[in-house]
């Protein structure tokens, strides 16, 4: 069994150096989701990241496998000549009624097209009609008949925990298909099973004889000796009224919200409720957390998030008691700690996937953002939304009998015995796992598999890698499609005038399909050794670099040009979209061939293939630096001549120092830090972030309060000097009596950056 650093370490040189598809999996506190986390933030790779459900999605920063592929919420048979069924209430696909669904904007297709590794995470909840369904699309719409379309997958996800759905009525008719209802039962894993790497160190746990039962119930060896441990925690009497902090796990919806609304009709005083700040486009139906959040002074509530501020004060889990609430303000305090905070909001984005017309990378595009506070109340919760969450107490109500995995799952989510409740004693009937997830977890890979596969494979990626770099078939075949497009003889046509323009530039790439060939050839000899000599790859590679790249980098130029040029005249949109498809492969050819040689050179030094290696300032910069080069040549003062979309979450093109350290993931606050010191306003970074002006002030509260940013470079001095006097000898925690005595006088967000200001 690997160890977790070395488990995490395969994982990442598996995705950064191999085409090889991986299931990750580990017991519930293994970190898959600081591992994936990791991997988002260092691939090379164009990733997309997506998940069963709208709320998996966006704990995961990915969409939908649904929105992603466009798939219809159906049952699929992987069969052409089945026909589709329909009833009251089934509807099935088969391979020929999916083929409707494929037909997806641009944005959509070029995402799909340039994609190089699939991120699908819950994927215990994954269905195995679902995956060949997934996986046909991507054939089809990659046009590569390979699995997922020559695309990287990596799965992750815990298989002993939520289950896949599938109702009694489908399952009739894909049992004639399938063997089961996992991912692993799908047919395009039955022929082209993933590595399977498991995380194995526990970081939630460290007591050894909890450690031991949870291990036990998970591979179905639960013991009398283990129940006999548990038993000794039944309380049924146990009040939890007066014994402030444990939640109650349950297994049914319905019993969890009945226990939550009556514990805080039961509290004294005022109610609050909360509402969030919405922009874009945020669809009801992946709200993270509720809408009305209605709270009262000695609630009993749960972070839904980890604290992304550089104090770490909370966890996803983490159990806390209302101390004080204003319109404004919410104060959690922590009982055990002695201590108090003011909760912020947390903004969770609604994306979609889409391709940078300049570097060909796939980016992400904000649609909307969704600013609430991370609370929810915590007298009790269902097993199933428990879950990635951690308790350090908690109740379990198992008086219904678990379904498989629910009984690992919730004793799972606490830290220790110490803190564990079970309101009746747990029975050995119920919670027993699916036989076929035991069989699956045979197929883990050991070291010396792991070892084995990925010097394979990574022989396999470095070939592949560059064979495909310099093979140029498909690209050549397209400038013949547009060469031929031409029609000589149309007069009035401004496309016929360009036809010996085309024809110069076909003739440029079929001279240089028979030496990339030969090149090609001399490759594979190499790499069919079983001892490739890597300096001679790269001294091969270096020459092949340069006798290619300028009559490659030529043809993107010539394309530019030709746009520019084409856009004065009238009738001519056609035209010019077709010119842009060629320039986009043409692009993406002389990106790929400028990366080969960084590869070759990164293996050769012994180096780790990551993002930050695998690019350069001339690389991302490539397509900027030729299309002002152009104007500049053209003398052009029409920035509309080259149709580029204005970056959404990166702002501006900054030039880039090729020996830059890579920069970390920006926190929400330092991207509005970055807006401001570009010279935007307030209500600039609110446009273009997609968040509202008092979210942004929220995010100056605590620029000011970090020193990055002067009080006075926001509010105006006279501002300042009222904000001075009303605050001299203040003393309260909280800013309510204040607002209460100066009203509209000041804003909530105005109190609020002074006090950051003075502390």
């Amino acid at each position: 069994m690997q160890n977790v650093s070395e488990a995490a370490a395969y994982t990442l040189q598996f995705i950064n150096q191999t085409q090889k598809s991986i299931f990750l999996t580990g017991k519930a506190g293994t970190g898959k989701t600081t591992l994936l986390r990791e991997i988002i933030a260092t691939t090379h790779k164009n990733t997309v990241v997506v998940a069963p459900t709208g709320i998996a999605a966006l704990n995961a920063g990915g969409v939908t496998i649904h929105s992603m592929f466009q798939l219809p919420f159906s049952a699929f048979i992987p069969s052409y000549d089945e026909a589709s069924k329909f009833t009251e209430t089934v509807k099935f696909e088969n391979k020929e009624t999916l083929r409707r669904h494929f037909k997806m904007n641009n944005v959509k297709r070029n995402v799909i097209r340039n994609m190089e590794l699939l991120i699908i995470d819950e994927v215990s909840m994954l269905r195995a009609d679902l995956l060949d369904a997934i996986d046909f699309m991507m054939q089809t719409v990659r046009r590569n008949s390979r699995s997922f379309g020559g695309v990287q997958v990596l799965f992750i996800g815990d298989l002993l925990q939520l289950p896949p759905v599938i109702r009694d009525e489908e399952w009739r008719t894909l049992r004639n298909y399938y063997k089961g209802k996992f991912f692993f039962h799908s047919h395009v894993i039955q022929q082209n099973p993933p590595l399977y790497i498991e995380l194995s160190k526990i970081y939630r746990q460290t007591d050894d004889t909890f450690i031991s039962v949870l291990n036990n119930l998970r591979n179905n060896q639960i013991t009398p000796q283990d129940i006999q441990v548990l038993n000794e925690y039944v309380k049924p009497d146990f009040d939890l009224k007066n014994n402030p902090g444990y939640i109650t796990l349950t297994t049914h919806n319905a019993k969890a919200d009945s226990i939550n609304e009556q514990a805080i009709n039961d509290l004294a005083g005022n109610e609050f409720a909360f509402q969030p700040f919405i922009v874009g486009d945020f669809p009801e139906k992946i709200f993270p957390v509720e809408e009305n959040l209605k709270l009262k002074v000695g609630a009993q509530v749960m972070f839904v998030k980890n604290d992304i501020s550089f104090e770490k004060r909370y966890f996803n889990g983490k159990m806390g008691i209302i101390k004080s609430l204003s319109p404004e303000e919410i104060f959690v305090h922590f009982p055990e700690e002695n201590k108090t905070i003011e909760v912020e909001k947390y903004e969770w984005k609604n994306i979609r996937y889409k391709v940078n017309e300049l570097t060909k990378e796939v980016e992400e595009e904000v649609l909307g953002t969704f600013a609430h506070y991370p609370l929810k109340l915590a007298w009790a919760i269902t097993v199933h939304k428990s879950q990635g969450l951690t308790f350090e107490k908690a109740a379990l109500d198992v008086s219904q009998v678990f379904l498989p995995g629910q009984a690992y799952v919730a004793l799972s989510r606490l830290t220790s015995l110490n803190g564990l409740i079970l309101l009746s004693p747990l029975q050995m009937n119920g919670i027993s796992n699916d036989q076929d997830v035991m069989d699956y977890s045979l197929n883990k890979a050991t070291e010396e598999v792991l070892k084995n596969s990925l010097h394979f494979e990574t022989k396999n990626f470095i070939h592949n890698y560059l064979i495909n770099s310099f093979n140029w078939t498909d690209l050549a075949q397209e400038w013949r499609n547009h060469r031929f497009s031409y029609n000589e003889n149309a007069v009035n046509s401004e496309k016929a005038k360009h036809s010996v323009w085309a024809a110069k530039r076909l003739e440029t790439i079929e001279l240089l399909l028979d030496p990339s060939q030969k090149f090609i050839h001399q490759l594979n000899k190499i790499f069919n050794k079983e001892t490739v000599d890597l300096f001679f790859v790269q001294e091969r590679v270096v020459a092949a670099y340069d006798y290619f790249f300028k009559p490659m980098d030529k043809l993107v130029t010539d394309l530019l040009q030709k746009m520019a040029e084409i856009q004065k005249y009238k009738k001519v949109k056609e035209f010019y979209e077709e010119l842009a498809f060629l320039d986009d492969l043409q692009t993406k050819a002389v990106l790929r061939l400028m990366k080969a040689k960084l590869l070759i050179e990164i293996v050769v030094a012994g180096e780790t293939i990551c993002k930050e290696k695998l690019s350069s300032s001339a690389i991302k910069n490539y397509k900027l630096d030729k299309i002002a080069k152009i104007r500049e040549e053209l003398n052009m003062t029409n920035t509309d001549i080259f149709k580029t979309e204005e970056p959404v979450v990166r702002y501006t093109a900054r030039k880039l120092d090729k020996n830059e350290p890579k920069a970390a993931k920006k926190t929400t606050i330092e991207e509005t830090h970055d807006l401001w010191l570009e010279k935007n306003s307030i209500a600039d970074i609110a446009r273009i972030r997609k968040l509202t002006v008092q979210t942004v002030e929220t995010h100056f509260v605590k620029l000011i309060q970090a020193k990055k940013v002067n009080i006075s470079d926001v509010l105006p001095y006279d501002k300042i000097l009222a904000l001075r006097e009303a605050f001299e000898f203040y003393q309260e925690e909280s800013l309510n009596p204040l607002k209460e005595k100066y009203g509209d006088e000041f804003t909530w967000d105005e109190l609020k950056m002074f006090k950051a200001s003075i502390n």
